[in-house]
């Protein structure tokens, strides 16, 4: 239930990530630089975001110092293989305008194609070793996944990233990370996938859900931040984003109040099992239309 999270190999991190995924990268120096002066110190971004550039200048303009920032990135799948990954690496920092990143995670498993993956994930044990990096690790991955992984792997990831929301908990893959000494971080964490066309036939908000607002009602907060507690309280990293000031502020300021374990249990209970972002093993990533240039 803490504000910062210790990881397998004694990094710590802070529980709350301010995330820019699709925040345009004209607006992401601005919004990082907001998220800093609110009180975040970290920040999660993706090369496939195309914003890591504004990341770095937004920790810049905030005029803290480099350690008391924790950043998080991720490879993607046009950069796997391991000499690849080195280099994507090089052009992660370049952007962010750093020379060590504190978490480089592989953004997706690409089952499809999973020799790759294999060899990009050895790359990561690589910068590990020569501390370019401090913590290393996997988003979307699913048990199956974690288990081919470690086949070949040496270094058991600090972190995996999944969609995780009181409509989608993924008890499986929480488990198996919890079972590996594996953090789970959410993305999503209080349903934004949700608001988007195509999750399932009533599109329904988390946000909008009786329970989260019962909840929030009662202990005066709102339902955003009753999803963030919920997240904490069972020991997750959670990684909201926005561009709106007092949004920002708001899902920072979850420190300061207790759900009960009727409150938590409720809020488990809300699992649809349906995801709603893509499914790694449906899904092959390496056909989207995205290219990481060079710094």
């Amino acid at each position: 239930m803490s504000d910062a999270l210790t990881l397998n190999n004694q990094v710590t991190l802070p529980a709350i990530g301010y995330g820019v995924f699709q925040t345009p990268p004209e607006q992401t120096a601005t919004a990082v630089e907001t998220a800093l002066k609110t009180g975040y110190r970290h920040i999660d971004t993706a090369a496939a975001y195309n914003n890591e550039r504004g990341v770095g200048e937004g920790v810049r303009r905030s005029g803290l110092d480099r350690d008391e920032v924790f950043l998080e990135t991720k490879v993607w799948v046009s950069d796997y293989g391991y000499d690849q990954t080195l280099h994507a690496f090089d052009k992660s920092a370049a952007k962010l305008g750093v020379e060590t990143i504190d978490l480089l995670i592989l953004h997706q498993p690409m089952p499809q194609h999973f020799e790759r993956t294999r060899e990009a994930y050895r790359a990561l044990e690589k910068l590990l070793e020569d501390g370019r990096v401090r913590a290393i690790g996997v988003s979307n991955f699913m048990p199956h996944h974690l288990d081919a992984l470690m086949q070949s792997a040496t270094v058991v990831p600090a972190v995996n990233q999944i969609e995780l929301h009181p409509y989608f908990t993924q008890p499986a893959a929480q488990a198996a990370n919890t079972s590996r000494g594996v953090l789970t971080q959410a993305w999503s964490p209080i349903g934004g996938i949700t608001f988007y066309p195509g999750y399932g036939d009533d599109r329904k908000s988390v946000l909008a859900d009786s329970t989260v607002q019962d909840i929030a009602a009662t202990l005066d907060k709102t339902p955003a931040q009753i999803m963030l507690r919920w997240h904490i309280q069972q020991g997750r990293s959670a990684i909201p984003k926005s561009t709106n000031p007092s949004r920002i502020a708001e899902n920072l300021a979850v420190f300061d109040f207790q759900l009960s374990d009727a409150d938590l249990a409720r809020l488990d209970a809300l699992d649809t099992g349906r995801r709603g972002g893509p499914d790694p093993d449906e899904t092959d990533p390496s056909t989207r239309d995205i290219a990481v240039p060079e710094a």
